[in-house]
């Protein structure tokens, strides 16, 4: 029975299929359109099949902002056979053959024809099997995210839809009437890192077996334990967790309509703020604050064939000094554990778990050499919080300086065979979605900010939805647009 099942399901799927491309298709259309549905369904294809993701209209968004080096990591000899084998073969052979049309009137009536069997087709289907069909697609309904070609067409459309297809863009501004009211007169440096695909699980802070992290576990950071994320993609996630909106009513076109928590910052006049990225970009957050690209040796003087995170600490101080009058925020986005080349995001010397899958075809590695590269990585960016760390406290003479870090998702490395993140939210594991924060204070910022309240919460359920308020707290920041139930941090007065 089940076998029947099945059956149906598979000639419902091509019923639909024939009904769609014979609505899209004519003289004009039907081979460019042929053409292309092939070659970027064998793409869909691979990496469906290789990292079990899902092309949903986030992960179109991540595709398009995908930078040069991110593609090359993804290159591979199968992905190559992908795209000559279900690709460019069968493109060619729709490009040679030969398509004779009748006269428009006998066209008609054949596509007619075609349209109405295929309606019936379907039709029949559903109310042949009607009560198993409604079960399936209430139960089941992840299931439609793996249909190729059609979910990605959709997705395609639903991006259009909501991205490009929405007339000229008018920022709307938020939190105009930001003042910094201090309790203290010393200045503030905070330093804001963005991680990059880190779960809370593979943190020795969070109880994971091996010591991924020895050196921040001596510096007194307070670790957020149960932190979750807005999305599974960094396109999604970095947006979200710095807008005003909570992720129940986040929306990338509401990210892009109206100002986020720097801009609020930057209305005060009293906050300097600088954006160093070493991933991709910041995904529209920075737009209207200065913003530097460490990811080019131009900038950074860290780089080995990769540039490193840490290489975002050169030259800080001359900013800081530039702005002595001010307080003063600096975010760095890290590169951290970006996926699938986790051997790539550490210099050899944190190679400290071995065997090691240096490739990016995860398939063809084991669990354990995946884990090891991973937690390498965890191993560095170890390191670079506690460099981070070290230079703030520099400034502790004199300024109250302080370092938030929140991962932006976490990561699949294997676990029922996915791998990388972007599943969407709804289906997507706690390893894409539970991830790392902490904070570190300085003995000046401790006099401000209520270390200890801070470490009775630590285990409390928080989400990048209370960075927004977390950021304007920390600053002292009064504005209506700031919700002080929402801030992880409390005032001492």
């Amino acid at each position: 029975m089940n076998f029947i099942y099945v059956l149906s399901t598979a000639l419902l799927l091509f019923s639909f299929i024939i009904l769609l491309f014979t609505l899209l298709s004519s003289k004009y259309t039907t081979k460019p359109l042929l053409i292309i549905t092939v070659i970027l369904s064998s793409m869909t294809s691979y990496f469906m099949n290789t990292y079990h993701v899902v092309m949903d209209p986030i992960m179109i968004r991540n595709v398009l902002q995908t930078d040069l080096s991110e593609s090359i990591d993804l290159l591979s000899l199968w992905m190559l056979i992908y795209f000559l084998l279900l690709g460019i073969l069968p493109a060619l052979f729709i490009y040679k053959v030969n398509i004779e049309y009748r006269p428009f009137r006998l066209e008609l009536i054949s596509k007619l024809k075609t349209i109405g069997l295929s309606l019936f087709s379907i039709i029949i289907l559903l109310f042949s099997f009607s009560q198993f069909y409604t079960s399936f697609f209430r139960e089941h309904m992840s299931l439609r995210f793996y249909t190729n070609p059609t979910f990605w067409m959709y997705s395609i459309g639903d991006y259009v839809s909501k991205t490009l297809n929405s007339g000229p863009i008018v920022v709307q501004k938020v939190g105009l009437d930001a003042k910094v009211v201090r309790t203290n007169p010393v200045r503030k440096i905070v330093i804001m890192v963005v991680g990059e695909a880190t779960r809370a699980d593979r943190f020795s802070l969070n109880g994971y077996k091996r010591d991924t992290n020895p050196l921040l576990k001596k510096e007194g950071v307070i670790n957020f334990s149960n932190v979750s994320s807005c999305g599974t993609s960094t396109a999604y996630s970095v947006p979200c967790m710095f807008s005003i909106f909570d992720r129940s009513n986040y929306s990338h076109k509401k990210a892009l309509r109206h100002e986020n928590v720097l801009d609020v910052l930057k209305h005060t006049k009293d906050i300097a703020i600088l954006w160093r990225d070493n991933n991709s970009n910041s995904k529209g957050v920075a737009d209207r604050v200065e913003y530097q690209d460490f990811k080019s040796a131009k900038n950074n003087p860290q780089c080995d064939g990769e540039c490193r995170d840490i290489g975002m600490l050169s030259g800080l101080g001359k900013y800081i000094a530039a702005h002595k009058d001010k307080d003063i925020l600096i975010v760095l986005h890290q590169m951290g554990n970006h996926g699938p080349a986790y051997y790539k995001r550490y210099p050899k010397e944190f190679e400290k778990f071995t065997p090691v899958c240096k490739t990016n075809q995860l398939e063809e590695c084991s669990k354990v050499e995946i884990n090891n590269a991973y937690d390498n990585g965890i191993l560095h960016t170890d390191y670079f919080l506690s460099k981070t760390i070290d230079f703030l406290k520099k400034y502790d003479k004199r300024d109250a300086t302080a370092m938030l870090y929140m991962s932006d998702h976490g990561e699949s490395l294997g676990e029922n065979g996915i791998y990388l993140h972007g599943l969407p939210y709804i289906m997507a594991p706690d390893a894409q979605t539970h991830i790392a924060s902490l904070v570190w204070l300085s003995k000046k910022m401790e006099q401000i900010v209520d270390k200890k309240a801070l470490e009775q919460e630590k285990n409390k359920e928080y989400s990048q939805d209370n960075l927004f308020n977390s950021l304007l707290g920390i600053f002292e920041v009064k504005t209506e647009a700031y919700k002080k139930e929402k801030s992880i941090f409390t005032i001492k007065k």
